[in-house]
């Protein structure tokens, strides 16, 4: 019902066109649209370090849980903390504590190892995917905390991905135009997914945390099981924090609204 990678993901795991561009400019992002990679942040990119976003969580009219994003430095890398808690009727319906760990490279934004250690109503799991780019393999080992079954499985990936707790923040680097669309690889341990993400306008959004000047993105899946099924919408601040603010995801069994409660500083 409420799986993690529709919460989280690209999610997104991760948008439809509202201006045109002129040729020069749709030129100019060529190289990022039509094709499905991952491009390094600007060489000014600031990483919100020591900073948690915390959201209030709804499901139809109901309360149904909080979610969290953090990032922290960790030497050459970047360490990405998502969590997921449900609360409330939706607690009673579909019990849902998730925790995701991701360290991506800071200069190239490819992931390089996800943790997800995950409890959704009966199942309980914990998973490590690693990224070996030069075998160019995503290795995961999964172990089922209720019977304590394993499981060790390896996909083909491309030469840098993004995973669905680092695609939020990934989305948030790109130079995120009207009428512009960037198609980037995400992968989650199994097959690897070309996710789109599409720039709808520009719009003011209020939350408990303020009022926010944002941008619009809609994410959806372009290739594999999930295609079509559902989206990701991502209001982020247009300015250079470009802070989620609000998300909406919506599948067959209905509609998730976050909403960014509060900011956390350390």
């Amino acid at each position: 019902m409420i799986r993690t990678r529709t919460k989280i993901a690209f999610f997104l795991l991760t948008l439809t066109p509202l201006l045109a561009f002129t040729q020069a400019t749709r030129q100019a992002f060529d190289t990022i649209g039509p094709v499905s990679h991952v491009v390094a942040p600007p060489v000014n990119y600031s990483y919100s370090n020591g900073v948690s976003y915390v959201y209030e969580v709804e499901w139809r009219l109901w309360t149904a849980g909080t979610a969290t994003l953090h990032m922290e430095n960790a030497g050459n890398q970047q360490k990405v903390t998502a969590t997921a808690d449900s609360a409330g009727v939706v607690a009673l319906l579909y019990t849902v504590h998730d925790r995701f760990e991701s360290l991506i490279d800071r200069r190239s934004f490819c992931s390089q190892r996800i943790s997800k250690h995950t409890e959704e109503g009966f199942h309980k799991k914990d998973t490590s995917i690693r990224f070996d780019y030069r075998s160019q393999k995503a290795v995961l080992d999964e172990r089922n905390l209720k019977n304590n079954e394993t499981k060790h499985a390896q996909e083909n990936i491309p030469g840098c991905v993004v995973d669905v707790a680092s695609g939020l923040y990934y989305v948030g680097t790109l130079p995120l135009q009207n009428d512009v669309s960037y198609t980037f690889p995400l992968n989650d341990g199994g097959k690897t997914v070309d996710v789109r993400a599409t720039v709808e306008g520009r719009e003011q959004v209020k939350t408990d945390a303020g009022t926010f000047n944002t941008v619009r993105v809609r994410t959806e899946d372009t290739s594999g099981a999930l295609r079509k099924r559902g989206a990701i919408w991502i209001w982020y601040t247009d300015d250079a924090n470009r802070i989620p603010v609000q998300m909406r995801a919506r599948a067959f069994w209905g509609t998730l609204n976050f909403k960014l409660a509060r900011v956390e500083r350390k």
